[in-house]
């Protein structure tokens, strides 16, 4: 498995360019490094000689490389570990724990509220509403029920989310090769994501389930300890996964929509928006760019997983109903009930977990490889070169 993974990452398109390293103190002496002409630089194919480097600092080392009639000048900082390592997925599905764990916790009021309007419309109206008639009737601490359930449930969903997204970009992208992987991208962030989301959701859902009927049954508990072994002795095993048809129909077009949209959002905002390349840009800036491609991913994400979070509120509080019951029960306008306060709570979300993720990359020195560019041999192909 390692071997085929490692074989993955050297033929990825999403590697770093070809970049160079020096020893120290060489660097104000060396003379410009000459490209190897077998080396597809745009696609990064080859293995990125930076990643490689252990045991000190290139931080200072600056490396000089002929790119036309000009030369670049480019400063590295030493990677932690290697792209597609076994150490690299650890800390991405470190990142993705801290991501989803602590922003679905940090909105967990406001997603009670969407929760309760969704399943009571006529009683919680609109958000507003939503928020005076919940802190009339059960005081201030009642917009914290089912934070226990929400912290424990999205970062098991985060590690499976993030985690499995960076091994199956790899492996599909090896799969489709250099030229398809950049023409196809964005089919593969499609294909990648909902693999990764499916063994997500997985993790997520008896805590989903517990976290619903705390936060829109009166009386059934007030906390994880109480709620989960209810269900357990009242349904079983199967009281957990009721829900887990409707939360991949929820979740897995919401991942979908949240990577594809983001990885394309970046790259279109590094093309026409930001004012110079990826790499020229210092971490905050890179940071900014992350943060603002998150919110409008997190845009079309609320939109598109709408009407199956609406199904999934009610469905996990109405015994013996099924999917399709629900469905039938809302009609079409009925599934957009709460939609406005779901937009800003994923809006907000999806932008602040990208750049916790983000930001935890940075924090280890992980290898950040910048958008993809198109491989040399497809611009021969198109009389681009």
């Amino acid at each position: 498995m390692s071997t085929s993974l490692f074989s993955a990452w050297r033929k990825n398109i999403f590697s770093s360019p070809f970049h160079a390293s020096c020893d120290d103190g060489e660097a104000a002496e060396a003379e410009p490094l000459a490209v190897n002409e077998e080396r597809t630089i745009a696609a990064a194919s080859s293995e990125p000689a930076a990643w490689k480097s252990k045991g000190r600092l290139i931080s200072d080392c600056v490396s000089t490389i002929p790119c036309g009639s000009s030369v670049v000048t480019r400063v590295y900082e030493e990677n932690s570990c290697e792209f597609g390592s076994a150490k690299y997925y650890g800390l991405c599905a470190f990142g993705g724990l801290l991501s989803c764990g602590l922003t679905h916790t940090a909105v967990v009021p406001l997603d009670l509220v969407k929760c309760r309007i969704q399943v009571d419309a006529a009683k919680y109206g609109n958000i507003i509403q939503g928020f005076k008639v919940s802190l009339a009737e059960e005081g201030v601490r009642s917009l914290a029920k089912g934070w226990a359930p929400t912290l424990i449930g999205y970062s098991m969903q985060g590690v499976g989310k993030f985690g499995f997204y960076e091994v199956f970009k790899i492996l599909y992208g090896d799969m489709l090769g250099e030229e398809n992987c950049y023409l196809w991208r964005t089919s593969l962030y499609l294909a990648a994501s909902a693999s990764a989301e499916f063994f997500a959701d997985i993790a997520l859902c008896p805590m989903e389930a517990v976290k619903v009927r705390i936060q829109t049954q009166p009386g059934f508990a007030s906390t994880l300890r109480e709620g989960f072994p209810k269900i357990m002795q009242d349904e079983g095993i199967s009281g957990f996964y009721k829900g887990l048809v409707p939360l991949w129909a929820r979740q897995i077009p919401y991942t979908m929509m949240k990577f594809a949209c983001f990885e394309r959002t970046v790259e279109a905002l590094y093309k026409f928006v930001v004012p110079k390349p990826r790499a020229e840009c210092n971490k905050p800036e890179q940071l900014v760019v992350t943060f603002t491609a998150g919110y409008i991913a997190g845009v079309f994400c609320a939109i598109v997983s709408h009407p199956a979070d609406t199904i999934v509120s009610k469905l996990n509080n109405a015994k013996g109903s099924n999917f399709v019951d629900i469905a039938k029960q809302l009609g079409f306008m009925g599934m957009w009930k709460g939609l406005f306060p779901r937009i800003i709570m994923i809006g907000t979300l999806t932008a602040l977990q990208w750049f916790i993720y983000d930001s935890v990359k940075v924090a280890f020195r992980l290898p950040r490889p910048p958008p993809p560019e198109m491989p040399e041999s497809l611009k021969k192909k198109m009389g681009l070169a």
